[in-house]
């Protein structure tokens, strides 16, 4: 059974590829300044912080995931949970700095970023329908004192995404604005 979340996956897969697909190397990693992220860098930056999930969604799946100890604050968990969601709602217009593990690559990326992503997408997608209703505490991959139930966590994984497409539809407006 498809879940809301895996919809909203979808659309925001099929909105990058849509909105961006047909854009050139030099197109996808032009940046108006030094200090906002590319097209390119921003799709990357998704697939990187997607896939530090990954193997604790295994572990989940398999059936040998250990929650951290921080799990048993309750209260720390909801708020922590709460307190993240908030953070990445797409219509925040404060930037956040991400942590280091998280960046995404520096220097040029190849176009193929939005087929590696699709391919990406595909693979959190199926995450999203197996993992739906399971009922756990997980540590962000940032860090294990940043916990927050697993349904928490596929919450802030899609409002994450819509960030980061807003993101990007403003460097493409502004890169149609400087080469029409």
């Amino acid at each position: 059974m498809q879940t809301s979340r895996s919809s909203e996956i979808n659309l925001v897969t099929k909105a990058f590829v849509a909105e961006f697909g047909s854009l050139g190397k030099d197109a996808l990693n032009w940046s108006p300044d030094a200090n906002t992220w590319s097209i390119a860098r921003n799709i990357d930056h998704l697939i990187v912080i997607n896939s530090t999930y990954f193997t604790v969604f295994d572990a989940i799946k398999a059936g040998n995931y250990k929650p951290p100890f921080m799990s048993r604050a309750g209260f720390w968990v909801n708020w922590m949970g709460n307190f993240i969601l908030k953070s990445v709602q797409p219509d925040r217009k404060q930037k956040i700095r991400t942590v280091s593990v998280w960046e995404p690559r520096t220097g040029d990326i190849d176009e193929g970023i939005l087929e590696q992503f699709a391919g990406h997408q595909d693979r959190l997608y199926q995450y999203m329908n197996e993992l739906d209703g399971a009922q756990t505490v997980i540590s962000s991959p940032a860090s294990k004192f940043i916990v927050y139930t697993l349904d928490k966590a596929l919450d802030i994984i899609v409002a994450h995404e819509k960030r980061h497409l807003e993101q990007t539809r403003e460097v493409a407006r502004l890169l149609k604005s400087v080469h029409p």
